[in-house]
């Protein structure tokens, strides 16, 4: 009993600590799991330890990863190459279909960009396609935001996901592999959302003009860098897999290394430099493009190796003997994570926090909960990546981002983008447990 309440202190902390003390969450997180371990009655010398490979060992993993994921989003972001991704996808679906050409842009933009910057940046597209095409502004922003919220969550190099995959220990190439699965079925779900619920929403376009960039980077080039390190994991991930064998081929050593996902990553980094018209200072420097990839990524890496503490610390106070004793005949198994990350999503905004938080919560409770096998173990950072869409409202920075652009007021946002993340999700945790029922 003295482990759940210690538990609870520390969710209540965390939840009070970021929002209504405004405390960075990475101090957060870090004084929560502290606290933990002096209520459940660990020593000092085992929370001390429990900090320090707690952060050392999630930081060797993945510090790197997302370092490297967020300078790749931030070259194509800068550079105008997601701009260039982003035309071609609406020229090649078609501008009488904006809410599909929205939803699925939106959906592979958010995969190297953040959410909140690739909102932002399409913004002024998306408003003159729908004034263009006579379409709901409200529909066809709902759409991009679903598209771009679902592979925020489910699909790594977005820093989220990757953290939870570090945190559990799940192999990457297996989480970017059926995190692609889950999350292009729940668009379905979605668009529908879009097209039939908020596109009911009356919402003024307000027209502005647009300056068009003058250097536009090959459209090659721009797919180079997020393609070619997804390919390079997810072919490892088949060499890996043991029922193929394939560890004595010839090309084993060569894709092992190469698919790595810090040396795949990497790669994209490398690649990413084709795009810029000219490589200077302006990309490379300290304060260039590279310098606010680095500012842009420290926080996100604090917080998760503040998050490897939490998981530390719970997994050496010994919670998960109780859960075994007590919560093993309750068969929960996915939906416990599912639930776990909605409540902090929708308590205290940050979709990462809930990711990372929530997969330091599990991780050393997994057999217990039946999610040890390594595909249950994937299956369980895409469910807590649903739960940790669910639900975008006013404590959610995304939530005034699209408002402020569009004029909605708080109501229009909570009849749109709060249901409609309400929907995504939902139907995200569905798939995997559909999923997690055929395949487990």
């Amino acid at each position: 009993m003295l482990y759940v309440i210690a538990l609870l202190i520390a969710l209540v902390f965390i939840v009070i600590g970021i929002v209504r003390w405004k405390i960075h969450p990475f101090f957060v997180l870090l004084l929560a799991a502290i606290v933990y371990g002096f209520i459940s009655g660990m020593s000092v010398d085992r929370i001390i330890a429990s900090v320090n490979d707690g952060f050392g060992g999630i930081m060797g993993k993945i510090g790197l990863l997302i370092f490297f994921g967020v300078a790749i989003g931030t070259v194509l972001e800068k550079s105008g190459g997601a701009m260039v991704i982003a035309s071609r996808m609406l020229g090649l679906i078609g501008e009488k279909s904006v809410y599909l050409a929205m939803l699925l842009t939106g959906y592979l933009l958010s995969i190297p960009v953040f959410a909140d910057s690739a909102l932002i940046m399409m913004n002024p597209l998306n408003k003159a396609l729908s004034h263009r095409a006579k379409r709901s502004f409200a529909g066809t922003t709902v759409a991009l935001s679903l598209g771009l919220m679902a592979t925020h969550v489910m699909v790594p190099p977005t820093p989220g996901p990757i953290a939870a995959a570090g945190i559990l220990g799940v192999d990457l190439g297996s989480v970017i592999f059926w995190g692609i699965i889950v999350s292009s079925l729940s668009l379905i779900p979605s668009y529908f959302f879009a097209v039939k619920v908020a596109a009911r929403v009356h919402l003024p376009i307000a027209m502005e003009t647009v300056t068009a960039s003058g250097h536009r980077p090959k459209l090659a080039n721009a797919l180079l860098a997020i393609v070619v390190p997804i390919v390079l994991i997810v072919l490892k991930s088949i060499f890996d897999y043991p029922d193929l064998a394939l560890s004595d081929h010839p090309l084993y050593p060569f894709v092992s290394f190469l698919g790595a996902p810090v040396i795949a990553l990497l790669i994209g980094v490398g690649l990413s430099l084709l795009l810029p018209k000219n490589l200077d200072a302006k990309v490379y420097a300290a304060n260039g493009w590279f310098g606010e990839a680095v500012k842009t990524a420290a926080p996100i890496i604090l917080i998760t190796g503040a998050g490897g503490i939490f998981g530390s610390m719970l997994q050496n106070s010994g919670i998960a003997d109780l859960i075994t004793t007590n919560f093993s005949d309750l068969k929960i198994g996915l939906f416990l994570p599912f639930v776990l990350a909605a409540c902090l999503k929708t308590t205290q905004g940050s979709s990462t926090v809930a990711l990372i938080t929530t997969a330091a919560i599990v991780a050393p409770i997994l057999p217990e909960l039946g999610l040890d096998p390594p595909f249950l173990r994937t299956m369980t950072v895409l469910a807590i990546g649903a739960g940790s869409v669910v639900v975008s409202h006013a404590n959610d920075s995304f939530f005034w981002v699209l408002t402020q652009l569009t004029g909605m007021d708080v109501k229009q946002g909570n009849k749109t983008i709060t249901l409609g993340t309400l929907v995504l999700g939902v139907s995200g945790m569905l798939i995997v447990f559909i999923c997690s029922k055929i395949m487990g």
